[in-house]
């Protein structure tokens, strides 16, 4: 078993990869952490410097882990660094997925490197995980144990964790949960309308995007003290999408419930449905639980609706030719519009409203109509600053402010990994 004091981050081959590397990064410290983030056909992963605050070094993924994975990785920039591809027809486990990854780090220019921990995005923390925590065995186990609620992203998430035990079993690993961040909801935003008995087997309103929702928490004392220490709803707009209600930086009510797939519209995931339409589903067309699982998840959403695709690039470049793309946009837009209603009579009030995520931080177009569907919050958008991809993007004087914030979850996962480091060493 190797260790990880040797782990390198550089620019490196596989040992049975036929591919060389272009030249190294150089003048890094010594001490560095691995963040990883694994899906169920990826595994993403940065790298920081253990500094004060941690600095990034490089990023990048491995894609397509079932069919034809390829590999890159970028430095903060966003230049290639490095990319390899296997042939077709090939496939990759998280395991060999991560053992690659390792050679790809050990292989380097930089033998000056130590690899110091690992941290790991872990989507579901259940009710006992409401800090960061440094794994081993017990916590294992627990996490193991929440599989049923997020059986779409845990078994990969408790994988990667594993994996790098199987590599680096002395390498100490932290993990970060999506759902921490909203333990403190009053236990009314938590509940379901079910008995008691359902309630206390785990069956509630969780919420994710926290690691999101913390960065930019930690962010707003230094952009806009006020909405910092008020009322602010954040929109985390991506191929998964959520809001989030913060009162002095601390979530008072989320849109997504028990799992990931409830709220507002999503890439390929439908949002908030009557629950009565799953028993239409079950008795009049026969599906079970697979088949809703498969159309609530991959088939539904923006996907769904526009029958084109899932990205909103490419739904606004066809929003004027097809009324399909069109729908799918008008439906995203409302959706977001209603449950910003909702979040308000959560906050009663609202001083800001922060757009982040892929969608929320490029699409000029989708802040303008939020925003414009928002109007009667006090909400006045400045067009010029919304075009200019400006910090804030309302007018000057607006009753209610607009920003646009870049959200960074890796390097909320990099200051936990180095926080429960020194404590661990006090």
């Amino acid at each position: 078993m190797r260790s990880p004091a040797l782990w390198i981050d550089a620019l490196t081959r596989h040992a049975c990869c036929d591919y060389q590397p272009s030249s190294p990064i150089t003048n890094i410290m010594s001490a560095a952490i691995l963040i990883l983030n694994a899906g169920s056909s990826s595994l993403k992963f940065s790298v920081f410097r253990d500094s004060d605050p941690p600095e990034l070094l490089l990023r990048g993924q491995l894609e397509s882990l079932q069919a034809e994975p390829r590999f890159s990785a970028r430095d903060p920039q966003g230049h290639v660094l490095d990319e390899h591809s296997w042939p077709k027809g090939s496939a990759l486990t998280h395991q060999k997925a991560i053992e690659f990854l390792f050679d790809w780090g050990e292989r380097g220019h930089l033998s000056s490197l130590r690899l110091v921990a690992a941290g790991h995005r872990v989507v579901h923390g259940g009710t006992n995980f409401t800090q960061p925590v440094l794994v081993d065995d017990k916590v294992l186990a627990d996490l193991e144990s929440l599989v049923p609620l997020a059986p779409l992203h845990q078994p990969h998430n408790v994988a990667a964790i594993r994996a790098v035990t199987a590599h680096a079993a002395t390498l100490p690993q932290v993990a970060c949960f999506d759902t921490s961040f909203h333990r403190t909801q009053p236990i009314v935003a938590q509940r379901f309308g079910l008995p008691w008995k359902l309630t206390e087997s785990g069956i509630q309103r969780y919420g994710f995007h926290g690691l999101s929702y913390e960065y930019i928490a930690s962010q707003l004392p230094s952009i806009d003290p006020r909405a910092a220490s008020g009322r602010t709803i954040v929109a985390h707009l991506g191929n998964g999408a959520s809001l989030c209600a913060m009162r002095h930086g601390r979530s008072i009510a989320t849109t997504m419930g028990f799992t990931p797939l409830d709220g507002l519209l999503m890439g390929t995931r439908c949002g908030s449905i009557d629950a009565g339409v799953l028993l239409h589903l079950m008795n009049h067309y026969g599906m079970d639980g697979r088949s809703l699982e498969r159309l609530l998840t991959n088939e539904s959403g923006l996907l769904g609706v526009s029958g084109i695709s899932s990205d909103m690039r490419t739904l606004l470049d066809r929003e004027s030719v097809d009324p399909h793309a069109a729908e799918a946009i008008e439906l995203f837009v409302y959706r977001i519009a209603r449950e910003i209603g909702s979040q308000v009579a959560a906050l009663r009030g609202l001083d800001a409203l922060v757009f982040t995520g892929g969608i929320g931080e490029h699409a000029a177009a989708i802040r303008a109509r939020v925003c414009e569907a928002s109007r009667w919050l006090g909400i006045e958008l400045d067009e010029a600053c919304n075009q200019s991809r400006s910090s804030r993007i309302s007018r000057e004087g607006s009753q209610v402010s607009a920003w646009v914030i870049p959200t960074n979850e890796e390097l909320m996962i990099a200051k936990h990994a180095q926080q429960l480091l020194k404590s661990r060493q006090q």
